[in-house]
């Protein structure tokens, strides 16, 4: 029901909005501003996203919970989303999400709301690139790594000695 009233509201305070500016300083100047923010957001949405990034990795490298990195990531991703769309409205909820107390408040008031029951990362204690244990009918304890061979003792296939012309050159 909130989604709805959403997709109803925003497009009519939009308008509203529109309407309003473009009566107090005329078509051009309004067309400019929705323009100009636009541009603006984009160059702080990318600014802004790559300090999420390196947040993100930050945390992955170091083995902490990324959750908080990966809500910011997505709250300016929604705000770069919000800055493209033209309008008044949209545009001010867009540069507000891009403060980062704006998005810690947004991200306490979801925390209220939402429940981790679980989280891990990772497979097999002691880094990547190890032995991972896994448990098959063949009993627990076996250990399967991935690998690549090939059969050297088989016989390599025999290739032809002459070969026809293929026909796309001239002899």
């Amino acid at each position: 029901m909130y989604l709805f009233l959403a997709f109803v509201a925003v497009p009519l305070i939009e308008i509203a909005l529109f309407i309003t500016v473009g009566g107090w300083i005329g078509l051009w100047p309004t067309l400019l501003i929705v323009v100009l923010t636009a541009i603006a957001g984009t160059a702080l949405v990318r600014s802004q996203g790559a300090e999420a990034m390196r947040r993100l990795r930050a945390s992955m490298n170091e083995l902490t919970d990324p959750t908080e990195p990966l809500a910011h990531g997505a709250m300016i991703l929604f705000s770069g989303a919000l800055l493209l769309t033209p309008g008044f409205f949209t545009d001010a909820v867009g540069f507000a999400l891009l403060i980062p107390p704006v998005r810690d408040a947004a991200i306490r008031a979801a925390r209220k709301r939402v429940t981790v029951q679980s989280f891990s990362m990772g497979g097999a204690p002691g880094g990547p690139g190890r032995e991972r244990p896994t448990h098959r009918p063949g009993g627990p304890g076996d250990r399967v790594i991935d690998g690549e061979f090939e059969d050297l003792t088989a016989e390599p296939p025999q290739r032809p000695t002459h070969r026809p012309p293929s026909g796309w050159t001239r002899h």
